[in-house]
């Protein structure tokens, strides 16, 4: 992983369970910033993820994940809108909740490994994210902010693909013990 190693990010690419409770864990206020829910073209990465044809409704949803105030993680959230009807229809209504609360609180839901992946500044990705940083925070993001994990979660044969990209300093902190087992798709 190079640059990630230099930075300490492999734990945190690699923890298991909930990336909200982790986080948490680190300091004393933990909150959810909602930067935009809405009905968006997939990706690429989340077609193929997803198994989906290229045209359909999808939800995403993207956030900030602070820690006592300190923006340390975006995030980006897909589903078809399909889905939304029937095993993921929670998520419409999850408002600044951590979407782990919802993932991790049902023993039907499961997930695939998590598969590290840089993000390139020249993309999509990092566009949509530097725009809605700068917006929230009114400074730039990092540029060093270059490392994401997914997953894909699986309800009732429904997915929903999860994308997180760390701030560099989230390397400070301690993601706490990773013998946990994660749940793994079937």
């Amino acid at each position: 992983m190079g640059i990630a190693d230099r930075w300490g990010l492999r734990a945190w690419l690699s923890a298991p369970g909930s990336l909200s409770k982790r986080l948490a864990a680190t300091g004393r206020r933990y909150e959810v910033q909602v930067l935009r829910q809405t009905v968006a073209p997939l990706r690429l990465q989340e077609r193929a993820a997803l198994g989906l044809p290229p045209r359909g409704l999808t939800v995403v949803r993207e956030v900030l994940l602070r820690v006592d105030g300190k923006p340390l993680v975006w995030a980006r959230s897909a589903v078809h809108g399909d889905s939304l009807k029937g095993p993921w229809k929670a998520v419409n209504g999850l408002g600044s909740r951590p979407l782990g609360h919802l993932l991790y609180d049902d023993p039907r839901i499961h997930r695939s490994e998590l598969r590290p992946r840089r993000v390139t500044r020249h993309g999509a990705t990092w566009h949509q994210m530097a725009a809605q940083w700068l917006a929230a925070t009114g400074t730039e993001p990092p540029a060093q902010m270059q490392w994401s994990r997914n997953s894909v979660f699986t309800r009732h044969g429904k997915q929903l693909r999860v994308m997180e990209l760390f701030v560099p300093d989230v390397a400070l902190r301690d993601p706490g013990p990773l013998r946990r087992k994660t749940r793994t798709r079937r």
